[in-house]
């Protein structure tokens, strides 16, 4: 579930929350059983926080929204995409560090 200054993703809301922004969203495709899903929360809710004002964090739970996540091919977990503009900029498979994921999400600020 999305706490602290992420929110969450689900296939209603996608296009005015992640397409339609006006800052870069990060966007956390992830489920409850997942074990590396849980290990990047923590460093994706810092990101939140740290980029508060510049970029967006969301959490999309692929078990309750299959539309986004079936759209956008997500086929392993975590994946985490940065939308700009309506447009996926990159995309990161598999439990990264804060350091990796912070650098990604940079790029496009």
């Amino acid at each position: 579930m999305a706490g602290g200054l992420t929110f969450e993703v689900t296939d209603s809301n996608f296009e005015q929350e992640v397409l339609k922004s006006d800052q870069p969203v990060l966007v956390d495709f992830w489920a409850e059983w997942c074990g590396p899903c849980r290990m990047i929360a923590p460093a994706v809710e810092q990101i939140a926080s740290e980029y508060a004002g510049r970029a967006r964090v969301g959490k999309l739970d692929v078990d309750k929204n299959m539309g986004v996540t079936s759209r956008y091919q997500i086929r392993s977990i975590p994946t985490l995409l940065i939308f700009k503009n309506g447009q996926i900029q990159e995309q990161l498979v598999g439990a990264q560090s804060k350091d990796v994921i912070t650098r990604m999400l940079e790029k496009h600020l």
